[in-house]
C-alpha cells in the first residue's frame, strides 16, 4: 500500500469512537494478502460484504480476522476424526480416557477408567468386527443408546473405517426410529437390552439392518431370531471378540466424506438429516480450540445426550487435548453424586439445569450470603474467606469443588444465572450459540469477557451477517445496534440434508450463506445478542424445539376451545396457553358441575374450570401424541374471540404472535408466576 492510502487510513482510523463499555480496540487495518480493509473491534473484525458496494456487514473472529480456521494451528495434518484420534492415542496412550462407575453386574462405584490406547484397540476390533460382518465402506450405522464409552468406541470405529455414524436419540418413539432407520438406509444398530426390546416390536418395518449388537448384555440373555426375515443379534463383546480374532488395517475417510448424519427433531414434519463431513467437524473444534483451551488434567463429565451436536463437538475437542471423559450413571436425577464423586473441572449443561441449582439456592439461607457478597464486590472490597468456607465451598463441592470452565448452550441463559455461577464456582462461564448445521459453535463468549447477555464473538471458523428483515423492523441500519437474521458462512457448514436438496437450497443461499432464522443485534465490541426468532418455531430452556402452530392445531379439537395462542419463553422449561372458549360449552360444564357464578368473566376465572380445560387439552395431546415438552402446563381462559380488529389475527386468520405476546403479556406472566411456585427443585435436598 503507498503512502497516500496509509495516511488516509490513519485518518479515518481516527475518527472511529470506542464503545460505551470500554473497548478501546477498534482500528482500521489492511489484510496483508489481499489489501481489503478491515474495521476491528475487541472481540469480531468487519470486513466489506463486496468491495464494489463497500457495505461493512461481515463479522470475524478478532483471533483470525483474514482466513477462516479449517484446521488446528499446530496441527494442520489433522483433517478427519480418525486423523484427531490417532493424534490422541498417539500423544495420550496412557491417559486415562474414558471412565465408568456402573459395574457389569450393575452395581456402582469409583469410577474405574480406560487409557487412549485401550480405547484404540478396542476402536479397531469394534471396526473389524463390521468388516468381518460385510457392512461395506460408507454403510451408516445406527447408535441407539445413551452416553457410555461403549458410545465413542463405536463413532471412533466408524471415523477409522469410513463408516457413517447415525445417531439415534434413546427416547425416540418406534415411528420416528423406523422413519430414520430407512430414510438413512442404516445396516447395523448398536443398541442396549432396554432399545432392544423397542427394535424388535418392529423390525419388519425396517429392512435394511442386517445386524443388531446389544451392549452391556450377555449372550445368554440375546434372543434367538424368531423369523428369517430378523436381523442377526449379537452382544457387544462378541463383536470386539470377533473383531480381535481378525483386525484389518484402518479404512481412513477423506475429510470431504460423511462423517455423520445427524437428524433434527423435526417438529414441523419429519426429521430432516444433517450432512456433516469431518472437514466440517474438524474445522468447528479447531475454530472453538482458539477460544476455549483444555489440558490432559482437565476431567469432564458426559450427560448432555451423545446425540447432540452440542455433547458430540465437545467429544471431539476433549480427544484431541487428552481429555479424561467420565460419564455418569443414566439418570439425571443422581448427576450431583456423579459428579461429587469425580470432581470434573469441565461442565457443559443446558440452561435448565443451570436454573435449577439457582432455584434451590434461592430458597435457602444462601441467599443472604450471596448479596452480602455481590454488595461487597460493587464496593470494592474484597469479600471476607469465612464466606467461602462457611457457604459457597459447599454449593462448589455438590458439582465436585473443582470445575473451572461451565459451558452453556442451546437455549439463552439468563443474565442473573450466570452472574450467580461466576461468583459461587469461581469459574469461567462460556455461553455459545450454534445449530447442527454448523457442526456446533457458530459463536461463544471469550474466557476474559466479563458482559452477560449475548452469545459472543464469532467461531474463528465462520464469518456472520446480519440481513435485514423488514417484515419485522429489523435493519442493519437500526440505532443503536444493527440488526437482522443471522446468517453463517465458512468450512463448518454442512453439506446439506439427507435426500432433501429442495429444503437444502431454502437454508443454504448460493453464496454459501447459511440463514439461520433467528434474529440477533451487534453489542459493541462485536458480540453478538440473540433477540427473537424469524420463523414461528422457538426454544424452550432445555433446548427443544417448539412448533406453536402444531399444537395449537391438536388443541383446537377440544370442545372448549374455539381458538388458542401457545406461547414459550426461552427462559423457561415448559409452554402456557391463552384459549378464547366456546361460552355455551363453557355453561353447560359448569351447570353439570353444578358451579355457581354470576357472570362468564368470573367462571373464565374460576381454578375449576381452567383445570376443566386443562384436563381435556391433555387428553388431547396424549391422543395426538404429543411430547412432554410440547404440553400446554398452565392456561388462561378468555371470552374475548382473536379478531383482526383487537390486532390478534391476519387477514388469513393467522394469529399474529408478536401482537398476541403483547396482547397477554400480564396473564402470560402471572401462568409462569404461578407455575415457578410449584416449580421443584433438585437441589432442595441435597443443598
Amino acid at each position: 500500500m503507498d503512502i497516500s492510502a496509509e495516511c488516509r487510513l490513519r485518518k479515518i482510523s481516527g475518527h472511529l469512537q470506542a464503545d460505551a463499555v470500554g473497548d478501546t480496540h477498534y482500528q482500521l487495518s489492511t489484510s496483508s494478502t489481499s489489501g481489503e480493509f478491515v474495521y476491528g473491534q475487541r472481540y469480531s473484525v468487519v470486513l466489506p460484504e463486496k468491495l464494489q458496494t463497500g457495505k461493512w456487514n461481515v463479522y470475524r473472529s478478532a483471533r483470525s480476522p483474514l482466513k477462516l480456521v479449517s484446521r488446528y494451528p499446530e496441527h494442520p495434518d489433522i483433517g478427519t476424526l480418525h486423523d484427531n484420534f490417532v493424534h490422541a492415542v498417539d500423544t495420550f496412550c496412557d491417559h486415562k480416557y474414558l471412565g465408568t462407575r456402573i459395574r457389569a453386574d450393575g452395581t456402582v462405584g469409583e469410577y474405574k477408567w480406560m487409557t487412549y490406547g485401550e480405547a484404540g484397540t478396542s476402536r479397531s476390533a469394534i471396526g473389524s468386527g463390521l468388516l468381518y460382518h460385510e457392512v461395506p465402506k460408507h454403510g451408516c450405522i445406527g447408535l441407539y443408546f445413551t452416553n457410555r464409552p461403549e458410545w465413542i468406541i463405536v463413532d471412533h470405529a466408524c471415523s477409522a473405517y469410513s463408516y457413517i455414524s447415525v445417531p439415534l436419540y434413546d427416547t425416540l418413539g418406534p415411528d420416528a426410529v423406523s422413519y430414520i432407520v430407512n430414510h438413512a438406509d442404516i445396516q447395523v444398530i448398536f443398541c442396549v437390552p432396554q432399545t432392544l426390546s423397542n427394535l424388535l416390536s418392529f423390525f419388519h418395518k425396517i429392512p435394511s439392518v442386517h445386524l443388531i449388537v446389544v451392549v452391556g448384555a450377555s449372550d445368554v440373555n440375546i434372543p434367538s431370531a424368531t423369523s428369517t426375515n430378523q436381523p442377526a443379534i449379537i452382544t457387544y463383546s462378541k463383536l470386539l471378540e470377533q473383531g480381535h480374532s481378525n483386525l484389518k488395517p484402518f479404512c481412513p475417510p477423506n475429510p470431504e466424506d460423511i462423517a455423520t448424519i445427524c437428524y433434527t427433531s423435526g417438529t414441523t414434519g419429519t426429521p430432516k438429516g444433517v450432512i456433516l463431513s469431518h472437514a466440517n467437524l474438524i474445522a468447528n473444534s479447531a475454530g472453538s480450540s482458539l477460544v476455549v483451551k483444555f489440558y490432559p488434567s482437565d476431567v469432564y463429565i458426559s450427560y448432555l445426550p451423545l446425540a447432540h451436536i452440542y455433547e458430540r463437538a465437545y467429544q471431539i475437542a476433549l480427544a484431541y487435548f487428552g481429555v479424561a471423559v467420565g460419564f455418569y450413571q443414566g439418570d439425571n436425577l443422581k448427576l450431583m453424586d456423579d459428579m461429587e464423586v469425580l470432581r470434573p473441572t469441565v461442565f457443559a449443561s443446558v440452561p435448565r439445569l443451570y436454573n435449577r441449582i439457582y432455584a434451590g439456592f434461592l430458597k435457602h439461607h444462601f441467599y443472604y450470603f450471596y448479596n452480602c457478597l455481590i454488595h461487597a464486590i460493587f464496593l470494592g472490597k474484597k469479600p471476607s474467606p469465612i464466606w467461602d468456607r462457611l457457604v459457597f465451598n459447599k454449593i462448589r463441592d455438590k458439582l465436585g469443588g473443582r470445575i473451572r470452565i461451565m459451558s452453556s448452550g442451546a437455549s439463552p441463559l439468563s443474565p442473573d444465572v450466570l452472574e450467580f455461577l461466576k461468583i459461587c464456582f469461581g469459574s469461567h462461564i462460556i455461553e455459545g450459540y450454534g445449530m447442527t448445521e454448523t457442526s456446533c459453535v457458530i459463536s461463544n463468549m471469550d474466557e476474559d469477557d466479563t458482559l452477560a447477555g449475548h452469545v459472543g464473538s464469532p467461531n474463528p471458523a465462520c464469518e456472520i451477517k446480519l440481513i435485514d428483515v423488514p417484515e419485522m423492523n429489523y435493519t442493519s441500519e437500526d440505532h443503536p445496534y444493527p440488526r437482522g437474521e443471522i446468517c453463517v458462512r465458512g468450512p463448518i457448514i454442512f453439506q446439506g440434508y439427507y435426500k432433501d436438496d429442495v429444503q437444502t437450497k431454502e437454508i443454504v443461499d448460493e453464496e454459501g450463506w447459511l440463514h439461520t432464522g433467528d434474529i440477533g443485534l451487534w453489542l459493541p465490541g462485536g458480540r453478538l445478542k440473540i433477540i427473537d426468532r424469524k420463523k414461528n418455531i422457538f426454544k424452550l430452556a432445555q433446548g427443544e424445539y417448539i412448533a406453536p402452530e402444531k399444537i395449537e392445531n391438536v388443541y383446537a379439537k377440544c370442545k372448549f376451545i374455539a381458538q388458542c395462542f401457545v406461547y414459550g419463553d426461552s427462559f423457561k422449561s415448559c409452554l402456557v396457553a391463552v384459549v378464547a372458549v366456546e361460552p355455551e360449552i363453557l355453561k353447560m360444564w359448569a351447570a353439570t358441575e353444578r358451579i355457581q357464578y354470576d357472570n362468564l368473566e368470573q367462571l373464565c376465572s374460576d381454578p375449576r374450570a381452567r383445570a376443566a380445560v386443562l384436563a381435556e387439552m391433555d387428553e388431547v395431546g396424549k391422543q395426538a401424541q404429543l411430547r412432554g415438552f410440547e404440553f400446554a402446563k398452565a392456561v388462561t381462559l378468555v371470552l374475548d374471540p382473536f379478531t383482526m380488529e383487537n390486532g390478534l389475527l391476519t387477514p388469513t386468520f393467522k394469529i399474529k404472535r408478536p401482537q398476541a405476546k403483547a396482547y397477554f403479556a400480564k396473564a402470560i406472566a402471572d401462568m409462569y408466576e404461578e407455575l415457578s411456585k410449584s416449580f421443584p427443585s433438585p437441589l432442595k435436598s441435597s443443598l
